[in-house]
């Protein structure tokens, strides 16, 4: 075998393996589910859930001046005799909740 086929073949393949590594980390973004288990697990901490509920597809969130793409979703909860219903907007690229308010 030839060392300079070898060497370039060691070359080109470590040069797309970089490319591809670098379009997949531009292009991910947290599944719906995941998103709504880093609200659930957020409510959680201040009682017990009896519900929720997430929109599947992505849409357009502006918050002052970032822009982001979110989910909607909600969360219900149980306190004593009364229904508490909030609704949360979590970022879909990372997952975090970048707010959440309670529904009157």
């Amino acid at each position: 075998m030839n060392w300079k086929s070898f060497l370039l073949g060691v070359g080109v393949g470590l040069a797309s393996g970089y490319a591809a590594r670098e379009l997949l980390a531009q292009k991910t973004s947290v599944s719906p589910e995941r998103a709504l288990s880093n609200a659930k697990d957020a409510f959680k901490k201040n009682g017990p859930i009896s519900g929720s509920w997430i929109q599947m597809t992505k849409e357009p969130y502006k918050k002052g001046h970032l822009a982001y793409e979110i989910y909607r979703g909600g969360i219900s909860r149980k306190i004593g005799e009364t229904q508490e219903q909030f609704e949360f907007i979590a970022d879909a690229g990372t997952g975090i909740i970048l707010d959440a308010y309670k529904l009157s």
